[in-house]
């Protein structure tokens, strides 16, 4: 076979061919998009989400009212003063000198404002033993944990000197300290340590120091220019550190990944005796449109987040939609000007211990095929029925936990265990003042917030929410006259358990408001804080799971369609990805809801799902797992559309795709594993979730379950209905063999559309 007589077309093949052609302008180009994109990010700045625009629903009403009024509530402290023996009473001589030492304390440090002692405002508990000194931190509240310091330092002297009490601070400002000392190196470190990782399984895939470079370097210049971009689209929509965190996160995944199938057919097709150029329009025409339907098919599913209503998820799904696009663009562009300038230096840096056989094989000009996947590939193609029964059987019933999933907002001590003393002293504030530490906030707004009217319905509603169950008090009010607002703060029964406090806020909302507030005319009283915050997003992320689902899964069917033009190919397709989905979810739910094996994990039971996750799962998932299955069937297309039975395309695809997507689904794995490894427990969930999905993806679905699927259907994988013959061909012209084989042909004879 000549290779004079390789044909490619489509945008892939273009794009690949004009860069190896241009390939200095290429490369140019490319560093100078990311250089712009960097500096005019920089220049305009990232506008973040307001906390105002994170929610729809009363919160958001309350947000607003209070960002209209110019009022910035600032970080509330509280220090707990306790006995510590039984017989101990805030009315003692030495609790009061405690008391009275706390205060002259925290203003003595110039930080705060508005400290009141608790026996001013009664905040005492009902057995007489706990006590709180509360206080405001001067200056805005996003910035309050870095001014907290000065605080702490004085509360642990007042404690010193009073050891036969505790005393203990809790707040807004203490506990964003606390979160940045305890998680923000950790999540830093978690991030830099993703690319020596990546680069370090690369360097085992590939045997070479250049080639194991190339995909972390476009990957990370890939997520350097979406740093840029995000800077300037921030402005017509807001981003954030969340969205920053995902984007690295996808970025790094998707970009080594599609660098990675690449690099490895142009590789293979050296390998199998053709020269640089016909290797790389080879690697363009096949694996540059894997890449790009891959790529498009994510960006679509990442673009689902756009339809939940929810800022941070809109911001997550356009940054992470960015970086895929930016990654898919650079693969099909780049990659290919660098491999025509590198040529055979691409295996400069070779570790002779890791691949000795690689120039046996060289020789011997056959394609790499992994000895393990055929081995399972032999009994699966066997024995196709028990193959789709066994598989599919053992990943339902690993999905069937996930039917009692329940999610919600984690709290503190769910989030951090009993690793950290401030989780310790919000337990003891909660077991002594249920719901003070996390009280409903009632944002009141009149024409006139002291008129008799206004007045005598804030009496009402202090009272009632004290006798309808829902606080046990102290319901405190602050008024701002000159807004004519008033914030009345009430703890809520249940306290650090969001069910019951649930439950609290809903009397609240719809039995003490309507029969107090809501009977004076023009009164606004949107009900915010912690617990009416994440009763709002699960009620708003409940009402985006449909259409989100619906647009992921209709586009994706789609591309699916239009990129194979087979009906089954698409079907079988949208049912894999779910089960695998499915799969993860069970995991999640089994490990971190039930418990079950936590601990090997490094992980606890908490009884509940992180609210945002499973949507948020679903739609990476759902976009990440058409990498491989792309990249899978594409090669079994090839193989059938030149000649080969279904049975023995199905087995050249998969075995000949298994190295790049067992080294591709190990750096994935790696990656999303390291972010298990966090403190959080919302972020070992996602970090669980993925690497545990992926894993599923690339070994069942993708080794055994595609494979026993396609044997099953045999010609009917490339059905496609007379009346859909119609639409778009983006299919791509088959790469030439080293044997000519006769094209394929259905049972009229015809030749086989595939």
């Amino acid at each position: 076979m000549r290779n004079a007589d390789t044909r490619v077309r489509g945008l892939a093949a273009r794009a690949g061919g004009w860069s190896a052609r241009h390939r200095w302008a290429a490369v140019g180009i490319w560093v100078l998009f990311v250089v712009l994109a960097m500096g005019l990010g920089s220049a305009a700045g990232r506008v973040d989400v307001k906390d105002s625009d994170q929610l729809k629903g009363e919160t958001h009403t309350a947000a607003r009212i209070i960002e209209d009024a110019g009022i910035d509530e600032p970080a509330s402290e509280s220090v707990l003063i306790q006995a510590r023996e039984a017989g101990g009473k805030a009315t003692d001589a030495d609790f009061r000198a405690a008391v009275d030492a706390v205060v002259k304390a925290v203003e003595g440090t110039g930080k705060v404002t508005d400290v009141t002692s608790p026996y001013d405002t009664k905040t005492i508990s009902k057995d007489g033993r706990s006590a709180l000194v509360q206080f405001d931190m001067r200056g805005e509240a996003d910035t309050a944990g870095e001014r907290v310091e000065p605080v702490l330092k004085a509360v642990e002297g007042v404690q010193k000197e009073h050891e036969s009490l505790r005393i203990e601070e809790i707040g807004g400002a203490s506990m964003m300290k606390t979160f940045d000392d305890a998680f923000g190196d950790d999540f830093e470190k978690a991030e830099l340590s993703a690319v020596p990782v990546a680069l370090g399984i690369l360097l085992i895939a590939f045997g070479a120091l250049v080639a194991a470079l190339l995909p972390v370097l476009l990957a990370v210049s890939a997520i350097m220019a979406t740093m840029g971009l995000m800077g300037i689209v921030s402005h017509v929509m807001p981003m954030s550190d969340t969205a920053n965190s995902v984007m690295l996160l996808v970025g790094l995944a998707v970009g080594v990944d599609y660098c990675l199938f690449y690099l490895r057919r142009e590789r293979e097709e050296r390998q199998a005796g053709r020269d640089s150029q016909t290797a790389l329009r080879i690697a363009a025409a096949t694996s540059g449109r894997a890449i790009i339907v891959s790529g498009v098919t994510v960006c679509v599913a990442m673009a689902g987040m756009l339809f939940t209503g929810l800022a941070e998820f809109e911001a997550m799904g356009l940054a992470s939609l960015m970086v895929v696009a930016v990654a898919m663009v650079g693969s099909v562009t780049v990659l290919p000007a660098l491999l025509s300038l590198l040529g055979e230096r691409v295996e400069k840096g070779k570790i002779p211990w890791l691949h000795p056989e690689s120039r046996l094989r060289r020789k011997r000009n056959v394609n790499r095929e992994s000895r393990f996947w055929t081995a399972v590939l032999k009994g699966v193609l066997a024995k196709p029925v028990v193959s789709v029964v066994v598989a599919a059987g053992a990943l339902l019933a690993v999905a069937a936990p996930a039917l009692g999933m329940k999610t919600q907002n984690l709290t503190l001590d769910q989030e951090f265990g009993d690793s950290l003393p401030i989780v310790q002293t919000y337990n003891r504030v909660n077991e002594a003042f249920p719901g003070g530490s996390e009280p409903a906030e009632v944002v009141v707004r009149a024409a006139d917030i002291n008129s008799p009217e206004v007045t005598g319905a804030l009496a009402d509603f202090k009272a009632r929410a004290i006798s309808s169950g829902a606080s046990r008090g102290p319901v405190e009010i602050k008024l701002h006259d000159a807004q004519n607002l008033a914030f009345v703060y009430v703890p809520l029964v249940g306290g650090s358990d969001l069910d019951k406090a649930g439950q609290s806020l809903d009397k609240l909302r719809d039995e003490v408001r309507p029969a107090t507030l809501g009977k004076v005319d023009g009164l606004q009283a949107p009900i915010t804080g912690q617990v009416a915050g994440s009763k709002d997003f699960n009620d708003q992320l409940a009402g985006a799971v449909v259409p989100v689902f619906a647009f992921v899964v209709v586009f994706a069917f789609a591309l699916m369609l239009l990129s194979f033009r087979s009906l089954t190919i698409a079907i079988t397709s949208i049912v894999l990805n779910l089960l695998s989905v499915g799969a993860a979810y069970g995991i999640l739910v089994a490990v971190f809801q039930h418990g079950w094996g936590a601990s090997l994990v490094g992980a606890e039971g908490v009884g509940a799902i992180i609210t945002w996750l499973p949507l948020f799962l679903f739609v990476i998932l759902f976009g990440l797992s058409m990498d491989y299955h792309v990249f899978v069937v594409s090669r079994i297309r090839e193989a059938r559309l030149r000649g080969r039975t279904t049975k023995d395309a199905i087995q050249h695809g998969v075995v000949t795709t298994a190295g790049v997507v067992t080294s591709a689904a190990v750096i994935m794995v790696a990656v999303f594993a390291i972010f298990g490894t966090l403190s959080m427990q919302s972020m070992k969930q996602m970090g669980v979730g993925l690497a545990a999905a992926v894993l599923i993806d690339a070994t069942i679905i993708r080794g055994v379950l595609l494979p026993a699927v396609m044997a099953l259907l045999g010609e009917r994988n490339w059905y496609l209905p007379k009346w859909l013959h119609r639409l778009p061909d983006l299919t791509h012209d088959e790469a030439a063999e080293a044997v000519v084989t006769p094209a394929a042909r259905d049972d009229e004879g015809e030749p086989l559309r595939v």
